[in-house]
């Protein structure tokens, strides 16, 4: 039987990207820097958020299959079934990689 990881509140699960499919992505770190290169990932479940976000209309900002950027130092790591999977709080990412379509 396999298993779902539902995050609580304000949380998502994220699956971390291959290394090598990071650096197709075009990512640079600039050089002299020591920090480690933020991280890529796809949102797998996201939390209901925080009870009081209703009341003023707030929304989680992603949605599974969202392709996120978060720093290493971000969340916790868990196993579930052989699979090591990211679980942060919403605001520790760095934002949402999104397609731009370009004019030729």
């Amino acid at each position: 039987m396999r298993n779902q990881l539902r995050p609580l509140f304000d949380r998502v699960v994220i699956k971390e990207l291959e290394p090598d499919r990071v650096r197709e992505s075009g990512l640079v770190v600039p050089a002299g820097t020591h920090e480690p290169p933020p991280q890529h990932g796809i949102v797998l479940a996201v939390g209901a958020g925080l009870d009081w976000w209703q009341h003023v209309g707030v929304t989680m900002p992603v949605r599974p299959g969202d392709h996120v950027v978060f720093p290493a130092s971000a969340g916790a790591w868990v196993e579930v079934d052989e699979e090591r999977l990211l679980v942060c709080r919403v605001g520790e990412l760095l934002g949402v990689l999104e397609p731009v379509h370009v004019p030729e």
